[in-house]
């Protein structure tokens, strides 16, 4: 590993936001040295809590995002967040739409938000998007929260890199059949019903029978939020946080 690598990795274990940032880029642009620099980490990363948030367009993830951002850092925890963006069709870049939705925690040191181009990869999330995620919990981060681009058999690919799986669903996403299969269900830790005000019982009614017929041990939680009005939002962070104290550190 070369000098500068060496350096920046030292420089980001100890807090600095300037080298997470560089190391991240580093990271999307070199897929070998995005695995040279897990391959670094080593046993540096592990403390922090790893969620991953998930679910079709539109059901409200970032909003829910911003606020389980406010959640966390309300109880003293620093964040911070991998947004996996579709790909600009000229660039390849991140449409940066996620952060924009986030800005309010910008000024907040506590907090450090990256998005990352899915650039077509299967299950929305980046290849860097590992890197990225051991970088911010050797860093120092309390909670790292993932965000995926869309749902589906692929998008259970960011259970490999998080302790609890989030899957945010709206209603007018109730049909019995697609839930079924949507492969992301069967590996769900807490189901989030956003949006409730708007339909949400008939969905949530919906998801219980599913789930219910699968007949697996263990179902996931189900949540009701109105994340644009922070309804559900405690109650959220408080099952995130049950889960938190009694994670299983070999899972990923």
């Amino acid at each position: 590993m070369n000098g500068e690598l060496e350096r920046l990795l030292a420089e980001a274990c100890a807090g600095s936001e300037f080298a997470l940032a560089r190391l991240i880029s580093i990271a999307e642009n070199d897929e070998e040295r995005a695995l040279l620099i897990r391959q670094r980490l080593g046993s540096q990363v592990g403390r922090a809590y790893r969620v991953g948030v998930t679910g079709p367009p539109g059901s409200g993830k970032s909003t829910l995002i911003d606020k389980l951002i406010g959640c966390f850092r309300a109880r003293g925890l620093s964040v911070g967040v991998v947004c996996v963006d579709p790909s600009s069709p000229l660039s390849g870049g991140a449409i940066l739409g996620d952060r924009i939705r986030m800005e309010q925690h910008y000024a907040d040191p506590g907090v450090f938000i990256r998005s990352m181009a899915s650039r077509g990869e299967p299950g929305g999330v980046a290849k860097a998007a590992a890197a990225a995620v051991d970088l911010l919990d050797a860093s120092g981060k309390d909670v790292v929260i993932v965000e995926t681009v869309g749902i589906g058999q692929e998008g259970v690919e960011v259970t490999k890199l998080v302790d609890t799986t989030v899957l945010v669903l709206a209603p007018g996403w109730g049909d019995d059949l697609q839930l079924m299969k949507a492969g992301v269900l069967e590996v769900a830790d807490v189901i989030v019903v956003n949006k409730a005000d708007s339909g949400g019982e008939s969905l949530i009614d919906s998801l219980r029978e599913v789930l219910g017929l699968q007949g697996t041990g263990g179902s996931p939680a189900v949540v009701a939020t109105e994340a644009v009005k922070g309804r559900g939002m405690d109650e959220l962070c408080e099952e995130l946080c049950l889960r938190w104290d009694g994670r299983d550190p070999t899972r990923r």
